[in-house]
């Protein structure tokens, strides 16, 4: 062995505090595109050996090792990367409660649970794949970007170090498309005067490709429905967005469940405190005390499997099979897609027909709600607008909008009118003491203002009722006054946050209709 000083060349060179893998990537392939070497593989191993490494193996090992040394919320953010991002893969689990308790705070358990956990980041598995770029970090906290979405993580103070919040988020660069830069308008309805201005302004800040708002005139037994439309249904096609445009209303499809099944409340078909698996024909529940009133309040513990995009509608005991599971605990908020498909095979089996025919004769029928449907298949062009997610570079990618599996839990299509028709009618479907029972208070959500009924989220204080939802490429918002039934909507055929666009909205149109005398009044 030579006790000769070892040459520059061949002198492992230091990495830096902070390594990146990315870095080490992105130097492997530039080395192989510059033709200095023949695979991937070598330029890999020579990296990997420039900094005293005898493998790649090895380098990625040191790289996480000092990323969990010196950095914990990036590393508790790579191992839920790593665990979601196989969502979809032959023999993937989400992970259970137990697990997921070593990664996460009790706090951040219970406000977002399990399922819905991975109901959100299984939905996203592709992308949890590309490259986590950091933007800036220290060792509790991260703020970083993975593929077109935003990553914020913040972990416990205290070893281990678990993850006390995470927020992924659809961002990425300004919208920077030349299509979009001179959107068409369309309009239906006595559109109050502020309203233009406001979806111009969200149009824009949002980074959006098409959005249509909707709401109601506030006065008349009937109140008359206006909508307005800005920017394109197609872009490859310079087709225009309009109100007629119908939407995939992703969750807000449990409202219509839950009247559906009140509905039958109404008749005598069945009670709210029944044990549903009473009248279940097709499948049971594993726990025999779950009631209606449980399943509508999201209070049963019905364990739901991880959404995935799908071509048509499944079999709703294919997929749950012959008895649910019902892991979680009973009389805790936990929203269950799950849940809501077993109330949908409830209302098919009370009522003889399929789910998708009984909640159109018993809520879309009624309410004029001509323009909605649960499809079998996505539907297309003319009827429905096309998928966009923004891409790195600032111009947008065309996505399908796909059809939701389970049609009692996010199977509704509808337009931004209907579904204004729905929020400010479907209270006169029902007596009086039952349409006020949806609305009570059943369970706590997350937080001292937010609780659930029977499927409303409720925010007793901000006098509001509604849902919101969103799917690959699409969102929506819909919210009611819980004193007068008034009713904005919002959808956008992009993945993002159009719920404080909606708060924004029924405030502005709440204080035009006051100032001239329109319904402001409780009933």
């Amino acid at each position: 062995m030579s006790d000769q000083p070892e040459s520059a060349a061949h002198r492992p060179r230091d990495l830096p505090d902070r390594p990146s893998l990315r870095h080490s990537k992105l130097e492997a392939k530039r080395r192989l595109a510059a033709g200095e070497f023949a695979t991937l593989h070598d330029a890999q191993l020579a990296v990997a050996r420039e900094h005293g490494m005898s493998s790649w193996a090895a380098l990625k090992g040191h790289i996480a090792a000092a990323e969990a040394a010196n950095g914990h919320a990036l590393a508790q953010v790579r191992w839920v990367f790593g665990r979601y991002g196989a969502a979809g893969e032959a023999g993937w689990t989400a992970p259970n409660r137990d697990e997921l308790s070593e990664h996460f705070t009790e706090r951040l358990l219970t406000r977002v649970p399990p399922q819905t956990m991975a109901a959100i980041l299984a939905g996203i598995a592709p992308r949890l794949h590309e490259d986590l770029v950091v933007l800036d970090a220290d060792s509790l906290r991260l703020h970083a970007k993975v593929a077109d979405l935003v990553v914020r993580a913040a972990v416990e103070p205290e070893a281990p170090h678990r993850l006390d919040a995470l927020q992924v988020v659809p961002g990425g660069a300004p919208a920077t498309d030349t299509r979009v830069a001179r959107p068409p308008s369309a309009s239906a309805g006595p559109v109050p005067g502020q309203v233009p201005g406001l979806i111009e302004d969200s149009y824009t800040d949002l980074g959006l490709v098409g959005l249509t708002a909707a709401g109601d005139t506030g006065s008349g037994s009937v109140p008359e429905v206006w909508a307005c439309s800005r920017g394109w249904a197609d872009l490859e096609q310079n087709l225009p967005l309009s109100p007629g445009h119908r939407f995939p209303a992703y969750t807000i499809t449990t409202l219509v469940t839950a009247t559906a099944v009140l509905c039958l409340v109404a008749d005598g078909a069945i009670a709210l405190d029944d044990p549903v698996n009473a009248r279940l024909r097709s499948l049971r529940l594993a726990d025999d005390a779950v009631t209606v009133r449980d399943l509508l309040s999201h209070t049963g513990g019905v364990d739901s499997p991880p959404p995935a995009p799908a071509e048509e509608v499944a079999d709703v005991a294919a997929v749950l099979g012959p008895v649910a599971a019902c892991s979680g605990p009973r009389g805790v908020f936990a929203f269950s897609h799950a849940g809501y498909t077993v109330l949908g095979q409830l209302i098919a089996d009370l009522t003889g027909t399929p789910f998708a025919r009984a909640a159109t004769r018993l809520v879309l029928e009624p309410l004029g709600m001509a323009d909605s449907w649960f499809p079998e298949r996505a539907p297309a062009e003319p009827d429905a607008p096309r998928g966009y997610r923004l891409k790195e570079d600032g111009t947008f990618e065309p996505e399908q909008l796909p059809v939701a599996p389970f049609q009692g839990a996010s199977g509704l299509w509808s337009t931004a009118p209907d579904l204004v028709r729905f929020g400010a009618g479907w209270r006169t479907l029902l007596p009086a003491d039952l349409a006020t029972e949806a609305q009570r208070p059943q369970a706590q959500q997350y937080d001292s203002e937010a609780e659930i009924g029977l499927g409303w989220l409720l925010r007793r204080p901000l006098d509001r009722a509604g849902h919101a939802g969103s799917g690959p490429s699409s969102s929506v918002s819909l919210i009611t006054s819980l004193d007068t039934d008034r009713t904005s909507v919002v959808l956008t055929n992009r993945q993002v946050p159009v719920e404080p666009m909606n708060a924004r909205l029924i405030r502005l149109v709440f204080e035009e209709i006051t100032s001239r005398g329109g319904r402001g009044a409780g009933r």
